[in-house]
């Protein structure tokens, strides 16, 4: 399993994409507010995801 870093781009639970803003020993912060359709969702700006729960969708680049 691969952890992801701060700024990758994650996916997770039915095609939800979010920012990494915080790595944890178990989980990650992730920003929502990167979503298109974020606003149509009516989720709040962050949440938490395990890191068993997402793959990563694009990694940060430099």
């Amino acid at each position: 399993m691969k952890i992801a870093k701060v700024g990758n781009i994650i996916e997770f639970r039915d095609g939800l994409k979010g920012i990494v803003e915080k790595v944890n020993e178990n989980s990650v912060i992730v920003d929502l507010t990167f979503m298109d359709n974020f606003r149509d969702l009516e989720l709040d700006n962050r949440t938490v995801v395990n890191h068993k729960n997402y793959k990563i969708v694009q990694e940060k680049t430099s």
